[in-house]
């Protein structure tokens, strides 16, 4: 058996491969249990069978396709009446460079399904009972393109939602000993690029990072309680200024009358 204290349960999806099965590994690594969750049920009862080995954790697996309405109300009912549950990892996603005027509309609805949809649902169904024991915390994976739209609107669309959601989570967990953390992968060394029909190697080499660094990364931010962690970010105090910046301009769409420069 693992030398760490169970630590409850950790779900994770989209842990079949990439930054998710990176995740199932140091989490059974911490003493975590583990639910884990993808379409690839080959891949996902390996892994499991490999972390229980490793770590000597209860591994579960649940095949399911987070873009089923079916598959994801069968997802919600199983975590949110297991009391074990203190840690929900929602990492499963959908990429692509699609433009509005020429992408699938099935596509595009596909990946709104899993990157917001299933993500909201998720977390949905765990959150009040975390709150009820205060304990736990939610991690949602978004993206630096959250802040820049030239790999396509509608992924980036996604990942700025999963940004502006955990943001207010955050707020409506105050007080509690509920974490919620959102996590700013850059160009990241996974499958993700081949599935979304992107060749990561086109890239600069310098700004790719490995899923175990990212992961690493993450965890820490995650232990030190930060409700942002842009892991390739070397100066801290950049995210302070943006979201300072932000909120100043937030401050400023406020008025009771239009401003002068719209007079006609």
């Amino acid at each position: 058996m693992s030398g760490q204290s169970n630590k409850g349960t950790a779900v994770v999806t989209g842990a079949s491969s990439g930054i998710g099965a990176v995740y199932a590994d140091r989490l059974a690594g911490q003493g975590y249990d583990l639910v884990l969750v993808a379409r690839r049920a080959d891949r996902l009862e390996e892994l499991a069978e490999k972390l229980r080995y490793a770590h000597g954790r209860k591994v579960s697996v649940i095949s399911a396709d987070l873009a089923d309405d079916n598959d994801l109300r069968r997802i919600e009912q199983a975590i949110s009446v297991d009391d074990s549950v203190t840690l929900l990892v929602n990492n499963a996603g959908l990429g692509g460079a699609q433009v509005v005027a020429t992408a699938d509309a099935d596509v595009a609805e596909r990946m709104i399904k899993v990157n917001v949809v299933a993500l909201t649902r998720l977390t949905r169904a765990v959150l009040p009972g975390l709150i009820a024991r205060n304990r736990g915390a939610i991690v949602n994976i978004a993206s630096v393109l959250a802040f820049d739209t030239s790999f396509g609107g509608i992924y980036s669309g996604t990942k700025a939602y999963v940004v502006n959601f955990t943001e207010a989570l955050q707020r409506e967990v105050a007080g509690t000993e509920v974490k919620a953390q959102v996590v700013l992968p850059g160009a990241t060394r996974t499958d993700f690029w081949e599935v979304a029909g992107s060749d990561i190697d086109s890239l600069p080499k310098e700004i790719i990072m490995t899923a175990d660094d990212l992961v690493d990364a993450a965890l820490v931010g995650l232990a030190r309680g930060e409700a942002v962690t842009a892991p390739a970010l070397a100066d801290a105090a950049k995210l302070d200024t943006f979201l300072g910046a932000r909120q100043a301009f937030y401050g400023s769409l406020h008025a009771d009358k239009p401003a002068a420069r719209y007079a006609a």
